[in-house]
C-alpha cells in the first residue's frame, strides 16, 4: 500500500530537505577549513576528552643536608662521585620576565657553565614586542661571562594570527641550536626550563658531581602561586634535565605535557 500526501505536505518536504541538504553544504566547507587552519588549537581545545594522563614517573627521593660530602650524598642517590664535575648548561627561552631571570641566575650561577637564553621579538601568538633581555643587559652584568643570548626574528612572512604551537616549536629548535653553538659536549648535563622552573643548587649539583643519574629526568619543582609567600604543592614536573649525547636527534627533548 503506497501512502500519497497531499501536494502541500510534498512541498514542505521537499523544502527542508533543500533547507537541511544547503546547511550541509554550507557547513561542512567551513568544518573542513576550520579543521586544516586551527586543527591543533580544536584538538588542544578538546584534549580533556581524548588526553590520557601520564604515565607514572619513576620517582628519585632527594637527600641532601648542610655539610655532607658530595661522594655521601652521591651514594645516598644510589650514583658514585665523579673525579671531576660535569659541566651543566641552563636553556631558556625567555619573554619578559627579568625578575624571576634574575633570582634564576643568581640562584645558579656558581653551578652553571653557561646559561643560554633565546628571546623573540614575537610573542607565541605573533604579538611584536621588544628584546627585553638585550634591552636590560646591564642588569645582568654579574653573570655576562657565563650567558649565551641568541635572538628570534619572527617577522618574516608576517605572524600576527599564526599557530602559537609552530611559533614555539621553532623558537625550541632555534634555542637547540643555539645550545651546540654554546660549547655543549656529549655528556654534559643540559636544564630546559621556563624562567619561573628554577631548580635548586642542591639538585644542580647532584647532577655536576654523580654518576650515574638518568639520562632524562623530570625536575619535581615547589609550585608557587602569584609570588614565593605562597606556596602551593610539589605539582610542576615539566622542567628536565639531561645528559646531552651527540647524535641525529641532538638537541632540546620536549617537554612532557
Amino acid at each position: 500500500m503506497t501512502r500519497r500526501f497531499p501536494p502541500g505536505v510534498k512541498r514542505k518536504l521537499h523544502h527542508k530537505h533543500a533547507v537541511g541538504l544547503l546547511l550541509l553544504l554550507l557547513l561542512l566547507p567551513a568544518f573542513v577549513v576550520a579543521v586544516f587552519c586551527h586543527g591543533q588549537k580544536i584538538s588542544y581545545f578538546l584534549r580533556p576528552i581524548w588526553d590520557t594522563p601520564p604515565r607514572p614517573f619513576t620517582r628519585i627521593p632527594h637527600f641532601q643536608a648542610q655539610g655532607l660530602p658530595m661522594d655521601h650524598l652521591c651514594s645516598l642517590h644510589g650514583w658514585s662521585l665523579r673525579s671531576s664535575p660535569r659541566r651543566v648548561f641552563d636553556a631558556v627561552l625567555f619573554s619578559n620576565e627579568l625578575d624571576i631571570l634574575e633570582i634564576r641566575y643568581r640562584e645558579l650561577l656558581p653551578y652553571v657553565h653557561k646559561f643560554v637564553i633565546l628571546e623573540s621579538n614575537v610573542t607565541f601568538t605573533g604579538i611584536a614586542k621588544p628584546l627585553y633581555f638585550v634591552d636590560n643587559l646591564g642588569r645582568f652584568e654579574f653573570a655576562s661571562s657565563k650567558i649565551v643570548h641568541g635572538a628570534f626574528s619572527g617577522n618574516s612572512g608576517g605572524t600576527l594570527g599564526r599557530d602559537p604551537f609552530e611559533l614555539e616549536a621553532k623558537q625550541r629548535v632555534a634555542l637547540s641550536s643555539l645550545l651546540r653553538r654554546s660549547g655543549i659536549a656529549p655528556g654534559d648535563a643540559v636544564i630546559m626550563a621556563d624562567a619561573d622552573e628554577i631548580p635548586s643548587a642542591e639538585t644542580v649539583k647532584l647532577l655536576r658531581w654523580c654518576d650515574g643519574v638518568p639520562p632524562v629526568m623530570h625536575l619535581e619543582l615547589r609550585h608557587y602561586m602569584y609570588s614565593f609567600e605562597f606556596p602551593v604543592d610539589y605539582s610542576s614536573w615539566r622542567a628536565t634535565a639531561h645528559l646531552y649525547n651527540q647524535g641525529p636527534d641532538t638537541g632540546i627533548r620536549g617537554r612532557r605535557t
